[in-house]
């Protein structure tokens, strides 16, 4: 077949755009002719015009295959055909070498691009100048009837959650200098070669750009990972060891296993030794009933703390309420023995300063923010917060929560016209839209009922405002701690139950939301880890109206209206 690849250099050398802008990569082996040719017609409608389309056809079998990328021949598009099939990585590999242009942008052989995409991709490289190295899309479905579905709303770049599985996936496009320094595609990492590459180029410290809008829809063709996720379980594991040689170049010990479903990665950091934990609880000694059964809060709280396994030093701070029954910190003493340290509090209530005295009287190089109202429920939840922050990007780390019936009281925050807790009420062991909830993320912010803080940040954003004496307070907090350019992460794999307003206040001051919406503004309604695409002053990730591309009905031949 290397008269494919003749006429496509004859042609090339007639060219007069000497260097196209835009380089789009496609592999190429044995796909359904139709879905090879919808995918080429895509690029050709691009309005967007100085780009070459570069396609490696891996020594495809389907003789139609190889007749219609002869007819396929362009201008701007060189056709190379490999004499042996070698997988994506090799193909890929010739594609990238091959390659012009300044940005590359990688197009499976029978996705569909958005006629505006690499438009979109360049205005979006334009944008971010030199910091910028990596543009990624939104993306949806195109099912086998040619409707597209299932929208996949992202978020902007968080790292945390790319180790922990491949969230971006389509559409990518990135710096070819950046990609060659990154090694390009790597041997060994077939099926994930595009979550390996995205990692290499996390390391460089440049950013990554998000484009909210669906650019690409990714084919439900019969032997895709979009149809099944059966289909390539090879590429799973391919995922697993990209995260952990990923981890292993960025200093970080930890083991990788596959998750709880198909496509997520467990990772397991190691907890340096001498960790000292200073849990800070503030506590009144409130009591009521949880399961049917009376207790004291405060007491449940620390027993399941020194309860959990934990490789750390642990030392109880509890700040108690003047007026508090005595009987709360005899029984704390008979708990936390010589880890207590008792801190008594003669003011009117405020959660902010009760933190603040707390932390002043702790020990610890971490500080773990504890409602009274709690109890751990995943064995080593502390060990898991305190090897996240270990990271010094991290500023903070929260934790999943569950009300005592077993829904969801925090999924992190959701800053977006209201200040909340992700999929609020959701069953508890839900893994959430696009597997949010299943795995370790950045969000806007999380809950000071079960946060854990290095001291040193903390002392850096000037602790906790007293400002803020009832709400809105861990709100603050972690606007500041993002401000210092540190991450925010949410665990699942630290889980407590909350009984929440068992032992504070619940009312909301109209003096501490104006406080608030004074101070943080557009932040409010800005959350980098939600999406325009999504309704905002909602937290359950519902989409706008008729933003998916699929119609909400369709019309039989009969005339008759039938909804997907």
């Amino acid at each position: 077949m290397g008269n494919i690849r003749r006429a496509a250099r004859e042609t090339t050398d007639r060219q007069v755009d000497l260097t196209p802008r835009v380089s789009v990569l496609t592999t190429v082996f044995d796909p359904e002719p139709a879905h090879l040719a919808a995918c080429l017609a895509s690029v050709d409608a691009q309005t967007f015009t100085a780009w070459e389309h570069v396609v490696v056809d891996d020594a495809s079998t389907n003789m139609a295959i190889i007749e219609l990328l002869k007819q396929n021949l362009r201008q701007n598009r060189r056709t190379t055909r490999r004499q042996s099939n070698g997988g994506i990585v090799a193909a890929s590999s010739v594609a990238l070498q091959e390659s012009l242009g300044e940005i590359v942008v990688l197009v499976d052989h029978d996705d569909v691009l958005e006629p505006h995409a690499l438009e979109r991709v360049v205005s979006a490289f334009d944008a971010g100048g030199n910091a910028v190295d990596v543009v990624y899309s939104d993306h949806d479905i195109l099912r086998s009837d040619g409707r597209t579905t299932t929208p996949v709303y992202k978020p902007d770049f968080s790292l945390e959650r790319l180790r922990n599985h491949n969230y971006i996936t389509h559409l990518v496009a990135a710096r070819r200098t950046a990609v060659v320094a990154a090694g390009g595609f790597c041997v060994g990492f077939d099926g994930a070669q595009d979550h390996d590459l995205l990692l290499r180029l996390a390391e460089t410290g440049k950013a990554f750009a998000h484009i909210p809008e669906v650019l690409l829809h990714w084919r439900q063709a019969p032997a895709s990972v979009a149809a099944d996720v059966g289909n390539k379980v090879y590429a799973f594991e391919s995922g697993r060891r990209a995260v952990a040689a990923h981890l292993e170049r960025s200093g970080i010990e930890a083991t990788v296993d596959h998750g709880d479903h198909a496509g997520i990665y467990r990772i397991r950091r190691k907890v340096a030794s001498g960790q000292r934990v200073s849990v800070i609880v503030p506590t009144r000694g409130s009591r009521g009933r949880v399961w049917g059964v009376e207790r004291i809060f405060v007491h449940e709280a620390v027993a399941s703390i020194l309860g959990d396994p934990s490789d750390c030093e642990i030392e109880i701070v509890a700040v108690l309420d003047s007026g508090t029954d005595p009987v709360v910190e005899r029984g704390l003493r008979r708990i936390a023995g010589d880890a207590l340290r008792v801190v008594h509090y003669e003011a009117p209530f405020n959660f902010s300063t009760k933190i603040n005295l707390g932390v002043s009287a702790s020990s610890g190089d971490l500080l773990l923010l504890l409602n009274d109202d709690t109890e751990v429920l995943a064995p080593g939840s502390i060990d898991e917060m305190v090897a996240l922050a270990q990271d010094p990007a991290v500023g903070m780390v929260g934790a999943k929560l569950l009300f005592g019936d077993g829904r969801l009281q925090h999924g992190g925050h959701v800053y977006n016209g209201v200040v909340s807790h992700a999929l609020l009420g959701w069953p508890g062991d839900h893994p959430g839209p696009n597997r949010l909830l299943a795995v370790e993320r950045e969000c806007a912010g999380v809950t000071a009922a079960a946060a854990l803080v290095p001291r040193s940040v903390h002392n850096e954003v000037g602790a906790m405002d007293p400002s803020f004496a009832i709400n809105y307070n861990d709100v603050d907090y972690s606007l500041r701690i993002r401000a210092t350019g540190r991450r925010i992460v949410w665990t699942p794999h630290a889980c407590w139950y909350h009984f929440e307003h068992g032992s504070e206040p619940t009312s909301v001051s109209k003096a501490e939301r104006e406080l608030l919406e004074a101070r943080w503004g557009e932040d409010l309604r800005r959350d980098p880890f939600y999406n325009p695409n999504l309704e905002p002053n909602r937290v359950d990730w519902l989409e706008r109206p008729l933003m998916s591309g699929a119609p909400p009905y369709e019309v039989l031949p009969d005339g008759r209206l039938s909804w997907g």
